[in-house]
């Protein structure tokens, strides 16, 4: 997100934890207020306009797979292979996002649930940097049927399918709708970065681009 400082046990979060974190996750969209030249190589809208729902034959959904942390993320849509690192939470509450001089780098929100495993895994990466695109650049390019690939740090790979591609406008934002599980006994997957009009003035982004995908296949 060029904005980002801003912005397991295979379960969601539940109670105050949860509504933190979405909370944040929503305040991630303002977040690029504190990072020096965030999002300068935006020229009006970047990632602006997500894929809407289309009439597409999605694979069936494969049952959770064990615990395993993420290790690389593979996008060949959009021509991604990046590693993963785990992230906490920062002071307001958001995913702290990589650091900013690391913008190929996809963060996982790692006291949440682990990509491949029942619930919902969060990552978060940037949109652009001062002066060039970032990892996630081209996130909101991405149509439903295509493929993320996570190979998790027992060697296996987790592949999912997009179902969905959204830019949620911050007025009127629904965090659970956003973030929150789609099918309760899937193993689900969100890809965020901002999108939306950046704003010079304030360093902000309107929106955030949120991928949801579910697990559909798995490798040695």
């Amino acid at each position: 997100m060029a904005h980002d400082r801003s912005s397991g046990s295979g379960r969601l979060l539940t109670g105050i934890a949860w509504a933190v974190l979405l909370i944040g996750l929503w305040l991630w969209g303002r977040e690029i207020a504190g990072v020096p030249g965030g999002g300068s190589t935006a020229t009006g809208d970047v990632a602006a306009v997500g894929r809407p729902l289309v009439a597409v034959d999605l694979p069936p959904a494969i049952k959770p797979l064990g615990d395993a942390g993420p290790h690389r993320v593979d996008i060949p849509a959009i021509g991604v292979q990046a590693p993963v690192i785990k992230r906490g939470l920062d002071s307001e509450g958001a995913i702290a996002p990589p650091p900013y001089d690391q913008a190929g780098v996809v963060g996982w929100y790692g006291a949440g649930v682990k990509p491949g495993a029942k619930g919902t895994a969060l990552f978060v990466g940037h949109v652009d940097t001062e002066s060039r695109p970032a990892v996630f650049y081209n996130l909101s390019t991405l149509k439903p049927g295509e493929k993320v690939r996570v190979v998790r740090s027992d060697g296996s790979i987790a592949e999912f399918t997009v179902e969905e591609v959204a830019v949620h406008e911050r007025a009127g934002f629904d965090p659970h709708k956003a973030y929150g599980a789609r099918q309760d006994d899937r193993a689900e997957l969100r890809l965020i970065t901002c999108g939306g009009t950046f704003d010079r003035a304030t360093k902000t982004y309107s929106s955030n681009v949120v991928v949801s995908a579910f697990l559909t296949g798995k490798g040695p």
